[in-house]
């Protein structure tokens, strides 16, 4: 049976040619993963299974015909190029990568291995591309613009709390979208006629500092964002802030920590439509021909427990359009 015959074959029992043809003929992809905690952090588990999944739908299973390359920061920014550059020497067919940092680190040590990004803030306005539409260099994935997000979560907060005038924005220094992603809560905050001040914090053994700081400067509630790191010890900081009776929003997820409530982008499902960008190179395509897409999925979560904690009322414009509430 010829190659064609193969393939037609294959289509009528409702197989994916190319992984069984791959298979076939001993052709194993290997892709890298370059994250920035580990793999056991609050997220990732959700996160890279919803990779798993994808790639499943697509014909690919792991340890068959294709493998993942894990390489994890374990919280330390500075080890990201070092292990991007690991990948690199490994001759992966393309480098996933997870936020930011890890994007930027995998990109100033190759130009010419594709790297799709699972969830980057604006690759714009942060220098990764010159054009959504038109990414132009070897970098494509799925933008969350977390900048119009956190603006809109100061919003929120203001129905929550009309008299709060002060809130601490918790951030990692050493998150480059962090400062573009400030900027534009400073813009927002001004309308909402509300101050924002920023606290940085890189890990669970600066928490204490931080709040410390908050309580220095009399915020009024809190707002974290985006980072694996800040993710990853999310329950943390959500106790603290109800121990300190300071109303705290973040990241989707983070309500189911302890927070206040949370708004944003369903992380799971750009993580999943990472697959396509993935199956889409192996089959040849370049990131440049490969347009950046907008998240689509939002959520937003009230925790009524932690509400009650703080002897807080959700406002009715809120209840109504919560996607979830925790009892």
């Amino acid at each position: 049976m010829n190659r064609r015959d193969t393939v037609l074959a294959l289509l009528a029992l409702g197989v994916a040619p190319l992984a069984s043809l791959a298979q076939q003929q001993g052709k194993v992809y290997r892709i890298g993963f370059l994250g920035l905690a580990n793999a056991s952090a609050q997220g990732n588990p959700a996160r890279l299974e919803a990779i798993r999944e994808g790639l499943r739908a697509l014909g690919y299973v792991e340890g068959k015909n294709i493998v993942i390359e894990f390489r994890w920061a374990e919280g330390k920014y500075e080890r990201l190029p070092d292990l991007a550059a690991e990948l690199v020497r490994l001759k992966v067919d393309a480098i996933l990568t997870q936020a930011t940092p890890a994007t930027r680190a995998a990109m100033q040590v190759t130009k010419s291995i594709p790297i799709v990004t699972t969830a980057v803030a604006d690759p714009v306005t942060a220098g990764l591309v010159g054009s959504l539409a038109r990414p132009e260099g070897n970098l494509t994935g799925t933008s969350v613009f977390t900048a119009e997000l956190s603006a809109k979560r100061l919003e929120l907060l203001r129905e929550f709390l009309p008299r709060a005038k002060r809130v601490g924005v918790l951030l990692h220094p050493e998150n480059a979208s962090m400062a573009m992603i400030f900027e534009s809560m400073e813009a927002a905050a001004r309308s909402l006629k509300l101050e924002v001040h920023s606290i940085p914090l890189r890990g669970p053994e600066e928490i204490e500092g931080a709040f410390g700081a908050m309580r220095a400067r009399k915020i009024d509630a809190l707002v974290v964002l985006e980072d694996p790191i800040l993710i990853a010890i999310s329950r943390t900081i959500a106790e603290y802030a109800t121990k300190a009776k300071l109303p705290s929003s973040g990241y989707v997820g983070f309500a189911d920590q302890g927070g206040l409530m949370d708004y944003g982008v369903n992380l799971v499902a750009t993580y999943r439509r990472a697959a396509y960008f993935v199956d889409k190179i192996l089959k040849g395509a370049r990131p440049a021909e490969l347009p950046f897409e907008r998240a689509t999925v939002f959520e937003m979560t009230v925790n009524l427990k932690t509400a009650k904690t703080l002897g807080i009322k959700v406002p009715p414009s809120i209840a109504v359009r919560a996607d979830r509430v925790i009892e």
